[in-house]
């Protein structure tokens, strides 16, 4: 454990920055969807013309959730219990039966969102920052040369798990099964305030050749098959893998973007939502075919992951803090990034063993917990 330094898994994320919250076919029309970041119950709603909005998903007359209501003609919703209406900006514009009575001032918190590479985003931080912060980018997400592959799974760890998860190359032992014997090498790393990078090479060794690699490149050409480079990139709060030729970093056979985004309060379960586009090889009928094989590789090789780092996250529990001993340096500048641009958990206790003071003076404040409307 890195003595000096707060407990990472008590450093939340920052909320001012757009998440995906679901996928956009999720989000259906005249339909409501209840979501979560870190605690905060949100519902997502798409009108009758298909425009999606965000609201806090409580009711502001006896706090039942709006999730379990209708999207009215009008793009309205209206609330399951007593009927109260809320527009898209959290609004209150209608309750009825309340013929003379005052309406309350204060409607519902409503959360900037868009919709974007196939997914629903909302900006939980502080709205008027939202306009300033770029959604992440995806330059190769519409181009004809690529397919894409959607991910989002529940996983019960603490986001900087997943960080470090796939930033570090050195655990594909864990993928012996499905990979057979290979050996990582890291190739450089380098660094900035908001970011780290590294670059790896794999190793072919004794056993089974490492296929799922192979497959996932079939795109590629024959010299970049030969020599591929794995580049993984945590560009806070996002991370994004690509598979390269040395020659051709520009044109990846692999590019997944991922993002984790905290779902409860104590910050032990996020969803993962990732975008895996794929380099179509000329030969248009074998990679149709492939297409379902490369899915089962790519869920098998995640759901040995998961395992690894729910177990991470139950040793955690059980010692009441972060015993790893992590001697990585691209890790380690890893770790420094994600406390520098996280926020103190709610749940930092005042005698820990973390130096909660430090955590304070590296961070950003909160939001406050409910603004209104």
């Amino acid at each position: 454990m890195e003595r000096d330094q707060p407990d990472l898994r008590r450093v939340d994320s920052d909320p001012n920055y757009w998440y995906p919250l679901a996928e956009a076919r999720e989000v259906r029309r005249k339909k409501t969807l209840p979501v979560s970041f870190g605690g905060e119950a949100i519902v997502l709603a798409r009108s009758e013309t298909g425009k999606v909005f965000a609201l806090e998903d409580r009711c502001a007359h006896r706090q039942f959730p709006l999730s379990k209501g209708v999207v009215c003609p009008g793009g309205e919703i209206q609330c399951g219990y007593h009927a109260w209406r809320y527009d898209d900006a959290g609004h209150i514009t209608r309750i009825p039966n309340g013929a003379g009575a005052a309406r309350p001032e204060r409607g519902v918190r409503a959360y900037p969102c868009r919709e974007a590479y196939g997914l629903i985003f909302a900006f939980p931080g502080d709205p008027a920052r939202a306009p300033h912060t770029p959604l992440p980018e995806l330059p190769l997400f519409d181009s004809p040369d690529y397919k894409q592959m959607f991910f989002s799974r529940l996983v019960s760890c603490h986001y900087t798990f997943m960080h470090e998860n796939l930033m570090d190359m050195n655990h594909q032992f864990l993928h012996r099964r499905l990979m057979g014997s290979v050996r990582p090498e890291l190739l450089g790393y380098a660094t900035g305030p908001t970011w780290v990078e590294a670059r790896y090479h794999f190793h072919h060794g004794a056993g089974r050749a490492h296929q799922g690699m192979h497959w996932l490149s079939m795109g590629g050409t024959a010299d970049e098959k030969s020599f591929d480079v794995m580049t993984i990139r945590t560009d806070y709060p996002y991370q994004r893998l690509t598979i390269a030729g040395a020659n051709n970093p520009a044109a990846p056979s692999v590019s997944l973007w991922t993002a984790y985004v905290p779902v409860g309060g104590n910050g032990r379960a996020n969803r993962a939502f990732g975008i895996m586009l794929v380099r179509r090889p000329r030969s248009r009928l074998a990679f149709t075919l492939a297409w379902p094989v490369l899915r089962h590789f790519a869920n098998c090789v995640f759901a040995e992951d998961r395992m690894a780092v729910e177990a991470e996250q139950r040793a955690w529990d059980a010692q009441g803090g972060d015993w790893n001993q992590e001697v990585s340096p691209v890790i380690l500048e890893l770790r420094r990034v994600l406390r520098a641009h996280g926020i103190p958990s709610a749940d930092v206790p005042t005698t820990a063993s973390c130096d909660t003071d430090r955590v304070a003076a590296t961070s950003t404040p909160a939001p406050s917990a409910r603004p209104v409307t």
